[in-house]
């Protein structure tokens, strides 16, 4: 999976360094050192993403990039960067015998109906459920979690086993302005979790608070967009 956002390069004591704005383990469930490449100033970079140490727990999931002296030589250091970052075997994969595809879908979307979670922490699950037409309770099984723990990288895979079709690359914007694509699911930071909610056609379908016709801006952490 392809992750976009912007940052900054900075000089470190470990070497140049790159900020991530998601949680990489929340988001693809991989740990220790990770090898990836970034896409920086129209250069493909090979790269390690180096976990963050915090206090007496090393390890909260946040990482930094880190590239080499070489290819930061060229690089303005200190003022935002365009970083498209690859992380490859990101995705986990869902039962495989899936009857859907890509182009055998579950269902075509030309609508969404709000589902409300019965229970916090189930907004993730809602989502797929609210984009495949189908009930929280088998997304809860197909992706084989319950409450609090979908992150990004399951619901790519329960889209994909749904065969919802998605880009390839989620957008984070971290409240900057933007335009939101016809379909999309929407992340927006809620204390130490992320909560999702689905756009479609100029609505927003928050399985909280039901059919929102406005959503502030500033709130959105980044989004992926639902081919449809």
């Amino acid at each position: 999976m392809r992750y976009f956002f912007q940052s900054v390069v900075e000089k470190k004591d470990k070497g140049y360094m790159i900020q991530i704005p998601f949680n990489v383990w929340e988001v693809c469930k991989q740990r220790d050192i990770i090898q990836a490449e970034v896409i920086l100033d129209n250069k493909i970079i090979e790269c390690e993403l180096l976990p963050i140490e915090n206090g007496k727990s090393s390890f909260q999931g946040n990482y930094e990039i880190h590239i080499g002296d070489d290819d930061a030589v060229s690089v303005e250091l200190g003022v935002p960067h365009k970083i498209l970052l690859h992380i490859s075997g990101s995705l986990i994969r869902m039962d495989q015998n899936s009857p859907y595809s890509f182009e055998n879908p579950i269902r075509r979307i030309d609508g969404i109906d709000v589902i409300i979670q019965p229970e916090d922490g189930l907004c993730g699950q809602s989502c797929v459920a609210m984009l495949a037409g189908n009930t929280i309770a088998e997304v809860i099984s197909v992706m084989d979690c319950r409450e609090w723990q979908a992150t990004m990288g399951m619901m790519i895979s329960a889209l994909n086993y749904y065969g919802i079709d998605h880009a390839d690359v989620i957008n984070y914007t971290e409240g900057r302005d933007t335009v939101l694509p016809k379909c999309c699911i929407m992340m927006e930071k809620m204390g130490r979790f992320c909560h999702y909610l689905v756009h479609f056609d100029g609505k927003y379908y928050d399985s909280n608070l039901g059919v929102l016709e406005e959503y502030d801006m500033s709130k959105l952490l980044g989004y992926l967009e639902i081919k449809c």
